[in-house]
Order: structure tokens, then C-alpha cells, then sequence
């Protein structure tokens, strides 16, 4: 059961066992050398891939990736072993302000790219459209026809994200059920008709992962009240609803880089801000806010 407080962020009295700068080994370069990431476990199929292009280019860069709940990767960066977290949201002036202190360093962080939280149903379950009134009810235990199940019983970005965009800074309700982790909480949806989960849309909408397209066969993506369209329209989390704010739960992937060096934290950096990564955001059916693409609305000639 998922409690009522979360601690979300970073605790600026906390105690480091080390707070000098990161430096330079004489071994690390831009492409070669070894650094330590951590990232947010809901965005673990398209860093996955991010990650395997990377190491296609530069193969002597290596890249140790811990996939974590947003909150412990924001703890992470707080020790000199984690250089770099991906996570949903940047850092604070206050934090901010922690890092130049601790470690006479100004972290760099920016958005890379955007992406949505799906709500997903049993095939069985008639419901599959919401509206947002519908979600909070859910969610706070008021509507007891269903069950809500989440990625985590800790401050993952999705549980942040149901508490501060969707109840508006209300606690989650009693009923909330933690899964282990992302994938879990589709195959709980999928077989138990009462679930209805939240789950970040990476894990139900590359259709060209046969891993995804599997999920896709034992649950139902439900939609949810467009945002900026004619009453009675409802949407999906696919790519074009993120791009035109039609779908309403939306967030922005972050990178925060603790690296005041040109080392290999900077080169992927770089790399997942332009061409080549922007393109893999953008076949994970997450919209890239690095690159400028064009949607035209297009009619077929019968």
C-alpha cells in the first residue's frame, strides 16, 4: 500500500560521504572512460536504446545505468559516483544552490524530450475512457469499482505525478496498489478486471518492440478528456496528442549533468539532444524537444 507522504527531491541538510568535484581521470575522455547513471525505471526502454546507438559510435564510452524510481536517482546524483540522472523534472534554485556549495559545481539540466502517463484497463473492463474527474476518483478511493495500481510503493515519478498533476497535491487513497516496478503493473492489469494502471506510455506504445506489442495483447490503452478539443472528445497517449496537448497527462524528460568537463557525460548528452537520439525519442513514440518536426493533417484521395 502506497502511505500518504512522499519525501520527493533532494534533502539539502543531508550528509555526503564526498563532496569534492568530480574530476577528470586521466583515463576518462568523451568517448572512452566509464561514468555511472541513474534513471528513471519508466524510461528504461528507450534508454536502453539510446544507450546501445551511443556505444555503437563510441564503444570505449561506457555507460552504467541504474534504473530507479525518480527519487532515489535524485539521491543518487547527490554522491560523487552519479554523474548524470534522467528523470522528469529539473532541479530547484535551492537545489541548485546545494550542488555549487557542495561540490563548486552548477549542475546543467534541460529537457529532452516528452512523453505521457497511460491510464491502461483490463480487456475485460467495459470502462476505458476517462474523464480527469473520473481519474481523481480513482485515485483518492472514491470510485471503489476499480482497483488503481501504480509503478511503486516510493516516490516514483509516476506516484509524483498522480499526486501533484492529477489530485492536485492530494494524498493518493488507501486503495492504491504498489506494483515492483512498470512492467509489473501491466501484467497485474492484465489479469485482474477490476485494475485500472498508470503507467508511463513507453511500456504500452512502441509497437515496433514485440516485448510492447505483447503488452499491448493483454490490456486495453484507455483514453482519457481531450484537452484542446470539442467536449466529448477523448484521446490516447500517442505520439501527435503529446505534440498538440490533446492528451492530458503529459511530462517532460530531464537530464541533470553534474559534469563542469567535456567528458562523457557531456558527449551523451549531446548526442540524446540531437539528430540521432531525438530520433530514437521519436520512434518510442515520444515527442523529441530537441528537433522541430512538422504534423500536416493529410486526406486520403479514395
Amino acid at each position: 500500500m502506497i502511505g500518504k507522504g512522499f519525501l520527493i527531491g533532494i534533502s539539502i541538510g543531508m550528509v555526503l560521504s564526498g563532496c569534492g568535484t568530480k574530476s577528470k581521470t586521466p583515463q576518462e575522455t568523451p568517448t572512452s572512460g566509464t561514468i555511472h547513471i541513474s534513471v528513471d525505471e519508466s524510461y528504461k526502454p528507450v534508454i536502453d536504446s539510446q544507450i546501445k546507438v551511443f556505444n555503437s559510435t563510441w564503444p570505449d564510452a561506457h555507460i552504467v545505468v541504474d534504473y530507479r524510481p525518480e527519487a532515489q536517482c535524485l539521491r543518487d546524483l547527490t554522491t560523487d559516483s552519479t554523474r548524470m540522472v534522467l528523470v522528469t523534472r529539473g532541479l530547484t534554485p535551492e537545489e541548485e544552490n546545494f550542488y555549487n556549495d557542495s561540490f563548486h559545481l552548477k549542475p546543467t539540466f534541460g529537457v529532452l524530450a516528452y512523453d505521457a502517463i497511460a491510464v491502461i484497463v483490463n480487456p475485460a473492463n467495459k470502462d476505458s475512457m476517462f474523464d480527469m474527474k473520473d481519474l481523481v476518483n480513482i485515485l483518492n478511493g472514491t470510485d471503489t469499482r476499480f482497483q488503481p495500481v501504480m509503478d511503486g510503493s516510493s516516490a516514483t515519478s509516476t506516484v509524483r505525478f498522480a499526486i501533484d498533476s492529477i489530485l492536485k497535491g492530494n494524498p493518493l487513497g488507501k486503495n492504491v496498489m504498489a506494483a515492483r516496478g512498470s512492467e509489473d503493473v501491466v501484467n497485474y492489469v492484465a489479469n485482474n478486471p477490476r485494475a485500472v494502471g498508470f503507467v508511463g506510455a513507453l511500456w504500452v506504445g512502441d509497437r515496433d518492440d514485440p516485448a510492447d506489442t505483447s503488452f499491448l495483447k493483454k490490456i486495453t490503452v484507455a483514453a482519457v478528456q481531450c484537452k484542446n478539443c470539442v467536449a466529448g472528445k477523448y484521446v490516447k497517449p500517442w505520439q501527435a496528442n503529446i505534440a498538440w496537448g490533446r492528451y492530458p497527462l503529459v511530462r517532460s524528460l530531464y537530464y541533470i549533468l553534474k559534469e563542469n568537463w567535456s567528458g562523457i557525460g557531456n558527449n551523451f548528452v549531446n548526442f540524446l539532444q540531437y539528430e540521432r537520439g531525438q530520433l530514437i525519442f521519436s520512434k518510442a513514440y515520444m515527442w523529441p524537444a530537441g528537433m522541430h518536426f512538422e504534423i500536416r493533417d493529410a486526406e486520403l484521395s479514395k
